[in-house]
């Protein structure tokens, strides 16, 4: 039952209640307070793009298509690898709101395309845009109806242990392994999606209408969200590399994306003032209100 604590001696009655993990020490509840702080720098992340998308109005130029496209392909396998392969509840909660961001951006980026072009996209981007928007919606829909009819899915790993489980490694069960290999696919579209923005951004010269803040929040955010990964507590008989083991898909796609978004940073940097692009945006966007 929800809230049990007989599987989890010692262990804190309102993080089990509320969140239906076992904290037994501080490094736990150091874990939850973590994870919520990432969850809090990802919910706020997708805001500030959304602002500078409305004020800048080339929110189409600005960003890739295939750094939003890669970042909701990882998104949507990084959701559904974590339900498959047994991930904390907070990666499972977070996974889901990263595909409803991604899709909301995504919304917006084709607005402005739409606008600014008055043209439709290239066929193959319109196909993947439509599969992964398909393939979000319904692996959400799955992903609902499966929790409601096994709620007991959804627990963290440090309750999955039963009391006769003997020590040592724990071993992959099959629908681990396939979340696992979901997960490893989805950290490597993490790692591919921040190289189109990079070369946007090198071919433009210009950061002009990317909100740095969203980087510095995913930045944020993703190092939180590793911390709390490596403070929980392995499970009763499972050791530290074992437990790693079973997270690194994850963690790779979080701390891994660092190094990229270090080098987007420096980009900010380099091309804070964006004479070159900022000149030929506004001019775009002069010669679109003098036709209209």
């Amino acid at each position: 039952p929800f809230g049990n604590l007989s599987d989890c001696p010692n262990g804190s009655r309102w993080i089990m209640d509320v969140f239906n993990e076992c904290a037994q020490d501080s490094r736990d509840v150091a874990s939850i307070v973590l994870g919520l702080g990432s969850i809090g720098c990802f919910i706020a992340a997708a805001f500030p793009q959304f602002y500078q998308a409305c004020r800048t109005g080339i929110m189409d130029q600005a960003l890739s298509i295939y750094f939003l496209l890669g970042w909701l392909g990882g998104d949507l396998l990084n959701l559904i690898g974590s339900f498959l392969a047994d991930q904390l509840p907070l990666q499972v909660y977070t996974a889901i709101y990263y595909v409803l961001a991604d899709l909301g951006m995504l919304s917006l980026y084709c607005y402005y395309r739409v606008k600014n072009a008055g043209r439709a996209f290239p066929a193959p981007i319109n196909a993947a845009f439509v599969f992964l928007s398909v393939g979000s919606l319904s692996g959400l829909s799955l992903l609902g109806s499966a929790s409601t009819e096994d709620p007991g899915t959804f627990k963290g790993r440090s309750l999955l242990s039963a009391p006769g489980d003997e020590p040592g490694p724990k071993p992959f069960s099959r629908t681990e392994i396939i979340g696992f290999t979901i997960g490893s696919i989805s950290s490597v579209l993490y790692l591919c999606s921040r190289v189109p923005q990079i070369l946007t951004n090198y071919k433009r010269k210009s950061t002009s209408g990317v909100s740095y803040s969203l980087f510095a929040l995913v930045m944020l955010g993703n190092s939180l969200y590793g911390l709390s990964v490596l403070l929980k507590n392995p499970e009763p008989g499972q050791g530290q590399g074992d437990y790693i083991l079973h997270h690194l898909p994850w963690l790779v796609g979080s701390l891994g994306v660092l190094a990229l978004d270090v080098v987007i940073s420096f980009q900010f940097l380099a091309y804070r003032k964006g004479r070159p692009g900022t000149l030929e945006e506004r001019d775009a966007l002069l010669r679109e209100q003098d036709e209209s």
